[in-house]
């Protein structure tokens, strides 16, 4: 084969792979479930089915606070939806109540203290955490 011939082949298969790429990534960031908004507090749920559960894993980054919801069933842990979540500032003002559509809920907060209720099948669990400028507080509540 001659020398043109191989560059010609090899910025092909760059090129259809880059392709490939963005069809992936456009194709996550597609299944991501809508964007809410509750006061100033940007925030997202969900994560049923692989598609939307990979973007939810992929838009964390880009969020603060990213929260994990999982109950004991039959031994091992499922992921679980329809929970309950409230957040409050270290002053105790509530900025955040809503229900969580899905295992996963990303939260754009500003940096700060915060108090996190979570609540499935009428059983609540707290969590306190620290949100900082930079970086995802990961919070898992787990309920048996």
């Amino acid at each position: 084969m001659n020398k043109r011939f191989e560059r010609s082949t090899l910025a092909a298969m760059m090129a259809v792979g880059g392709l490939a790429l963005a069809g992936v990534l456009s194709t996550a960031q597609a299944a991501l479930p809508p964007i809410k908004h509750q006061g100033s507090v940007q925030y997202v749920s969900g994560g049923i089915g692989i598609d939307e559960s990979e973007s939810m894993k992929a838009a964390a980054k880009d969020y603060p606070l990213a929260l994990t919801f999982a109950a004991q069933r039959d031994g091992k842990a499922d992921y679980v939806a329809s929970v309950a979540v409230t957040i409050h500032d270290s002053q105790g003002k509530e900025v955040l109540k809503a229900m969580a559509e899905g295992p996963y809920m990303l939260v754009k907060l500003p940096a700060g203290s915060y108090k996190i209720s979570a609540t499935y099948n009428g059983r609540a669990q707290d969590r306190q955490v620290t949100v900082q400028n930079t970086g995802t507080t990961r919070a898992v509540f787990e309920w048996k």
